[in-house]
C-alpha cells in the first residue's frame, strides 16, 4: 500500500533524499524574540563553559573529571575515588532532572543547552552566516564550481572551523587533566608532551568532523535523547508546536491573498509559505506534528511570527504548548507522572545533600597484612602488622599525623615516621603494628578503634580486626 503523500515524513528523516543520499539542510539565518533570549543564554554557557576549568574555589578546580587519576570536582567540591557513590547519585539526579525537564517541556534542552546545539547553531552556523551568507547564498556557492571566490570563502571558513575545534580540544582536555596541567604542557611545548598533543589533534578532528559535515546528523541519528521523547512526552507535555486546527480550518492551508478575509473563505491562518521548514536546522516540517529530529530551538516560532505580523494575523500559529491546550485549550498542569519523577528527584537530592554533610575531608583505612598472623611478645604483649592509607581531600597539608587506641590501652608504631605529613590532595600510606597485651582480648578476634590526630586534634576514626590466641586463659 503506497504511503499518502502527507504521511511519507513518516518513512525517512529529512536529511535523506529519495535515493537514499544526504541532503543537506541549508536552514535560513533565525531572527526574532525567541532567537534573541537562545543569544543571551548562549552567552552565558560558553562563558561558563570555557572558564569553568580555570576557576578555583578553595585551591579545586571548579569542574574537573580526571578520569585517568580517578579525581573529580564538582561545583569546586573534590571527589575521590571512595567517593565514587556520590557521583553516580550525582549522574542520577542529572538523569531524573532531565526527564522530568524533558517530560515537561519536551526536548527544549537541546535547543537551548546542549553544548552540540550551542556550538553548531551559536558559532559555526554564525561564521558561515558571515562568511557565506543567508540560505540561497549558501545554496548558490555550494551549486557553483569550483571558482577563486568559492575556493576562498570555503578555506577561509574551514581555518576557521578548524581553529575553534583546536579550542574546544584545549578546553576538553582542561576538564580531563585539569586547567594547571595543561597550562603546563603548553608551557614545554608539544614535543615534549607528544603523546597528549597527538591525542589532542585526534579530538580537534572529532570536533572538526561533527560541526564541519555532521552537524545535525548528531541529533537525528547519533544522539538518543531524541528517541526518548517517544516515552516521555505526552498529551500535556509542552512542546513546539503547530496550531493545526487553527492553521487549517475548514478548507486547510492556502497561500495569502492580498486583501483576503480568510474568516469567511474558512481557509487556515497557515499561508504555506515553508518559512518554518526552510528556518529549521534540522529540515523538518513542524507542521507535521512532533518529531524526534525537532530540538525545540524555537527557529520556527521567530519566523512564523515574523509572517503572521506582514500578512496581519495574529502571532502564535506556532508556539509552545501541549496537545491538549490546542485540541482542548487546556491549561498546563502537572499529572501525576510529572509528580512521580519531581517526587524521586527531590528525594535524591536530598540523599545527595545528607551524603555530602557526612563525607570526611580525611578518610583512613587500616588493614592488617595479608598472610601475617600475630606475634607474641614480652610481657603477654600480643602484636598485629597492618598497612595504612590516608587520602587528605582538602587544599592543605595535614601535619603532625599520629595513631592512638581509644578502645583499648595499648600501642601504635608506624614503620617509618611515628609523625608525619599527608600532602594536599593526596594520600600518605605505609606501614605501622599495634600490640596490645593479651589480658584484653576477650576472644581470638576483637575489632579496635583507632584515632587519626594532627598537631593534637582528632581528625578522624577508623576501625580495623586485631587478632590474638585461641584459649589463652
Amino acid at each position: 500500500m503506497e504511503t499518502p503523500e502527507n504521511e511519507k515524513y513518516r518513512d525517512s528523516i529529512a536529511t535523506v533524499n529519495n535515493e537514499g543520499k544526504r541532503s543537506w539542510v541549508y536552514p535560513k539565518k533565525p531572527n526574532g524574540t525567541f532567537y534573541k533570549y537562545r543569544t543571551y543564554v548562549t552567552y552565558i554557557l560558553l562563558a561558563f563553559l570555557l572558564s569553568a576549568p580555570f576557576i578555583k574555589i578553595n585551591g579545586n578546580q571548579f569542574l574537573l573529571f580526571n578520569v585517568f587519576e580517578r579525581k573529580f570536582n564538582i561545583f569546586g567540591f573534590p571527589f575521590w575515588p571512595q567517593d565514587f557513590h556520590l557521583v553516580v547519585i550525582s549522574m542520577i539526579i542529572a538523569v531524573v532532572f532531565i526527564t522530568l525537564f524533558t517530560v515537561v517541556f519536551g526536548r527544549i534542552f537541546c535547543g537551548w543547552i546542549c553544548p552540540q546545539t550551542i556550538f553548531m547553531e551559536m558559532v559555526f552556523r554564525k561564521i558561515e552566516y558571515w562568511i557565506e551568507g543567508d540560505r540561497n547564498k549558501q545554496i548558490k556557492l555550494d551549486k557553483q564550481p569550483w571558482n577563486a571566490e568559492k575556493i576562498r570563502k570555503r578555506i577561509f571558513k574551514w581555518s576557521i572551523f578548524f581553529i575553534i575545534s583546536f579550542g574546544i580540544a584545549n578546553v576538553f582536555l582542561a576538564y580531563l587533566i585539569g586547567s594547571d596541567e595543561l597550562l603546563r604542557y603548553v608551557e614545554n611545548g608539544p614535543q615534549n608532551h607528544s603523546n597528549t598533543f597527538i591525542s589532542l589533534l585526534i579530538f580537534t578532528g572529532v570536533f572538526y568532523f561533527v560541526f564541519a559535515w555532521f552537524r545535525e546528523q548528531v541529533c537525528i541519528i547519533a544522539c538518543p535523547y531524541g528517541r526518548l521523547q517517544g516515552v516521555l512526552l505526552d498529551n500535556q507535555s509542552v512542546v513546539v508546536a503547530y496550531d493545526y486546527k487553527r492553521g487549517e480550518k475548514e478548507a486547510g492551508r492556502a497561500k495569502f491573498r492580498k486583501n483576503e478575509d480568510r474568516a469567511t473563505t474558512g481557509k487556515g491562518d497557515c499561508i504555506d509559505c515553508k518559512q518554518c521548514v526552510f528556518v529549521c536546522p534540522t529540515g523538518i516540517d513542524i507542521r507535521n506534528g512532533t518529531q524526534l529530529e525537532c530540538v525545540n530551538c524555537t527557529a520556527c516560532i521567530d519566523e512564523c511570527d515574523t509572517i503572521m505580523d506582514k500578512v496581519g494575523l495574529p502571532k502564535g500559529l506556532i508556539r509552545y504548548a501541549s496537545i491538549d491546550n490546542i485540541e482542548k485549550k487546556s491549561p498546563f498542569k502537572l499529572n501525576t507522572r510529572m509528580k512521580g519523577y519531581t517526587a524521586v528527584l527531590f528525594i535524591l537530592i536530598g540523599v545527595l545533600v545528607g551524603m555530602l554533610f557526612l563525607r570526611n575531608d580525611v578518610e583512613a583505612r587500616i588493614l592488617r597484612l595479608p598472610g601475617q598472623l600475630y606475634q607474641h611478645k614480652e610481657n603477654g604483649i600480643i602484636s598485629n602488622a597492618y598497612s595504612y592509607k590516608i587520602i587528605n581531600k582538602t587544599v592543605d597539608n595535614i601535619d603532625n599525623v599520629y595513631y592512638e587506641l581509644l578502645s583499648h590501652k595499648g600501642k601504635i608504631e608506624t614503620v617509618t615516621y611515628q609523625n608525619f605529613t599527608v600532602p594536599k590532595q593526596d594520600m600518605a600510606e605505609g606501614s605501622l603494628f599495634i600490640e596490645l597485651h593479651q589480658s584484653q582480648l576477650t576472644k581470638d578476634k576483637v575489632t579496635v578503634k583507632i584515632g587519626v590526630f594532627s598537631n593534637g586534634k582528632l581528625i578522624e576514626t577508623t576501625t580495623t580486626n586485631f587478632l590474638g590466641p585461641r584459649n589463652y586463659r
